[in-house]
C-alpha cells in the first residue's frame, strides 16, 4: 500500500502534468530534469524522486517478507519452490530499480524491470499451478487470470504495442499485477485464519458442553 500512496504523493510534486497512461512509474524516480526516452520523448522532472526510489526498495523488501512468511500457502513440491524463487528474484528487482534510477544507469534499471515484469510474472503464472491442497492452489482461477493479464501486458509493453491505454498503463498492469494478487491473497489468508479460529472456538464450546452434560 505504501508503494501506491508514495506514487500519488510524488506525482503531486510534479510541476508538469503526470499521466498514468503516458508516463512510466520509473519517471517518478528519475533524479534529473530533462527530455527523457528516445522511443517516447517526454519531459521528466520529479522533485520528490528520493521518496519514490526509497519506496521502490522498501516495496521489494516487503514483497520478499510476504513471500517468505506465506510459504505454507504454496503447498509442497517443485512448483511451490520454483514459483517462490522467481517471485523472490522479482522482489530483488524492485530493490534494484530503487537503488539505480533509470537516468543514472538505464541498463541496470531495465534489468531490474525485467526481473519484475519478466521473472516475477512467470513466477505468478507458476503459482497458479500450486497444488490444490494449498490455499493458493484453491484460488487458482484468480491467480491464473491475473498472471495471464500480467504476462500479456509485459509482452505488449516491451514490444511497444499500445492497445489504447498508453504504455504507462500497460507498464502498470505488467508491474503491479503481483501487488494486486498479493493484496487478494493477504485477505484470503486472513479470512482462512479467522475461519480456523472460529472453528477452534466452536470445538472448545462443544467439548465444554459435552463435559457439562
Amino acid at each position: 500500500m505504501q508503494f501506491f500512496v508514495v506514487q500519488l504523493v510524488v506525482e503531486a510534486g510534479w510541476r508538469t502534468p503526470f499521466s498514468w497512461a503516458k508516463n512510466n512509474i520509473s519517471d517518478l524516480g528519475n533524479v534529473g530534469c530533462r527530455i527523457w526516452d528516445d522511443s517516447r520523448p517526454r519531459y521528466v522532472c520529479s522533485p520528490l524522486h528520493g521518496a519514490m526510489n526509497a519506496s521502490f526498495a522498501v516495496h521489494g523488501v516487503l514483497l520478499l517478507a510476504g513471500i517468505l512468511l506465506a510459504g505454507a500457502c504454496w503447498g509442497r513440491g517443485g512448483i511451490s519452490v520454483g514459483s517462490r524463487i522467481l517471485l523472490a528474484v522479482s522482489a530483488g528487482g524492485w530493490v534494484l530499480v530503487g537503488l539505480v534510477p533509470a537516468d543514472v544507469d538505464e541498463n541496470l534499471h531495465v534489468g531490474g524491470a525485467l526481473l519484475i515484469m519478466g521473472l516475477g510474472n512467470l513466477g505468478l503464472l507458476l503459482t497458479g499451478f500450486s497444488s490444490r491442497d494449498s490455499l493458493f492452489g484453491r484460488l487458482r482461477s484468480i491467480t491464473l487470470s491475473m498472471a495471464v493479464a500480467a504476462v500479456l501486458a509485459t509482452w505488449m509493453f516491451f514490444g511497444q504495442h499500445d492497445p489504447g491505454i498508453g504504455m504507462g498503463g500497460l507498464e502498470r498492469i505488467a508491474a503491479c499485477a503481483l501487488d494486486a494478487w498479493s493484496l487478494v491473497m493477504a485477505l484470503a489468508i486472513l479470512r482462512s485464519r479467522r475461519s480456523d479460529n472460529e472453528g477452534e472456538v466452536a470445538s472448545l464450546r462443544s467439548d465444554r458442553a459435552r463435559r457439562v452434560g
